[in-house]
This record gives C-alpha cells, sequence and structure tokens, in this order.
C-alpha cells in the first residue's frame, strides 16, 4: 500500500496540531483495510468510491466543476490507497442505477425544481438502503440552492431535521483531524447533516467543496478559494477525502466495503 504523503502542519485556524505518529498509524491500518485487494475481488467497481452527481428534473452537468469528481477521486487514491472510480458518473434521481452504489452529490448554484413523485420515492429508497446524499452549494453566499434542497428532502425523509456536526463527528477525523469544514469559501465552521441511528445519511454544506476541488486543462485550478488560497484549498481536500473514508471506512473492523448497502439492496431484487 503506498502511504498518503506526509502533510506540513503550519499553524492555521483551520485544522488540528500535527497527530502524533501512532494516530497516523491507525490512520494508515484503517486505510489498508478499505483498499484490500479481496474487497475489489468480491465487488469489483462496487467497492470503489464513486463521487456520482445527482441529477434531478431536466438539469445537466455542465460547467467548471464537472472535472471535480475525478479530482476527488484522485486525491483519495493518492493519499489513501483507497479504491475510486477516475471517471465519476451521473445518475438520475428517478433512475434504478442511483441505487446500485452508495454514495451521491446533489449540487447546483439554483433552487431546484420540486422533485417528481419518482424522484421522492427513489432517493427516500436511497437511503433507506443507507445510501449517503451530499448537497453542495455552489453560491453558498445566495443560498438558493441550500434552501431548496432542505426544502425538497423534507419531502424526501419528513420525519427528519438536519442538524450541524463538527469536530466530534467521526467525518471530521476517519483520516485528518480537522477543526472545521472548509471549501471554495470558509462559509460556517460546521456541517449540517440529518443523523439517524449514529449515521449520517444527508450532509448539507455551505461551502461549494467542489469548487475547490474544480481545476482545468494542465491541473491548473480554474475556481479561486477565498479568503485562505492554496492552503484553504488543501484543506477542502481533506475534508472531502474524510467524507470518503466515512463512506468506505466507518466500521473498519468490516473489510466488506458497502456490504450492508448491496445486501439490502438485492433484498429487495434490485439489479
Amino acid at each position: 500500500m503506498r502511504a498518503p504523503r506526509p502533510a506540513t502542519e503550519a499553524q492555521s485556524a483551520w485544522h488540528a496540531p500535527a497527530p502524533r505518529l501512532r494516530r497516523r498509524q491507525l490512520l494508515l491500518a484503517a486505510a489498508s483495510l478499505c483498499a484490500c485487494p479481496r474487497v475489489a475481488a468480491a465487488f469489483g467497481e462496487e467497492g470503489a468510491f464513486n463521487p456520482r452527481i445527482l441529477l434531478t428534473g431536466t438539469d445537466e452537468w455542465r460547467g467548471a466543476r464537472t472535472t471535480a469528481p475525478a479530482r476527488w477521486s484522485e486525491e483519495l487514491m493518492r493519499r489513501t490507497s483507497a479504491p475510486a472510480r477516475l471517471s465519476p458518473t451521473t445518475v438520475r434521481a428517478d433512475d434504478p442505477a442511483l441505487l446500485a452504489e452508495p454514495f451521491v452529490v446533489w449540487a447546483s448554484h439554483k433552487d431546484p425544481d420540486p422533485l417528481s413523485r419518482r424522484e421522492v420515492r427513489g432517493l427516500r429508497q436511497f437511503i433507506a438502503l443507507g445510501g449517503l446524499l451530499l448537497c453542495d452549494d455552489f453560491e453558498p453566499e445566495r443560498g438558493a440552492f441550500a434552501r431548496g434542497a432542505k426544502r425538497e428532502i423534507t419531502r424526501v425523509l419528513p420525519d427528519a431535521s438536519p442538524i450541524e456536526i463538527g469536530p466530534e463527528n467521526v467525518i471530521f477525523r476517519s483520516f485528518y483531524l480537522l477543526r472545521r469544514a472548509i471549501g471554495r469559501i470558509e462559509g460556517a465552521p460546521k456541517l449540517e447533516a440529518i443523523v439517524r441511528g449514529g449515521a449520517v445519511q444527508v450532509i448539507l454544506t455551505g461551502h461549494d467543496l467542489l469548487g475547490a476541488l474544480a481545476r482545468g486543462a494542465g491541473g491548473v485550478e480554474t475556481i479561486d478559494v477565498v479568503p485562505g488560497g492554496a492552503r484553504q484549498r488543501e484543506l477542502a481536500i481533506r475534508l472531502a477525502v474524510n467524507i470518503a473514508m466515512y463512506l468506505l471506512c466507518s466500521n473498519y473492523k468490516d473489510d466488506q466495503v458497502h456490504a450492508p448497502f448491496l445486501m439490502r439492496r438485492r433484498a429487495l431484487g434490485q439489479p
């Protein structure tokens, strides 16, 4: 297994002090479990992290951030050796393929159109199976997408409400030790999430995480990160890695990545 590069821990209000060696060794061991070849043999690409983009209504996936999902997968593999798809896909909320994998990203700058009944039903089943939905607002300064996403998620999960989560939650320490959430903009120090049964089911960011991950030809970043520049972008990438590691390794003792999700899906007769 290729160990992640040691990071330079400059003093910053955004991150925790450099972890001790024992902590790093434990995290590397966890990454080794997630990247276990036996997992890939058992599940093929189903065991690999795939930051799929969720499309609803007539939306299309285009623009400067279309490179972000591939960057997310690349950074995860480079830093942790966990398996990931280098060509992430898109999926529609009313497509049965939504249930094929346990992670999806719903992101935009605008207020989404109301979900159709089929879309509500598809997302409800996805979450019931154990899927994780990440909602990312491209323009958190306006907050149009965040407000609309919350409205529609209330229709999907009428019995649940978002709460704030911070460093006390495993997402902030699943690989890197992070003190706060961060993305293209600094935003609020905490994430919002729907947590049920101890598991995070929906994450809502007001930070434009995909904006920090996007890059153009030659690997040049295409969207400015403010106010912290390169250091802030690095911390946003670390948050993205942590979210992926939470999904892959929320139970480090179980090396069958996604097994509970897949078993529940197959029990319902899904291919």
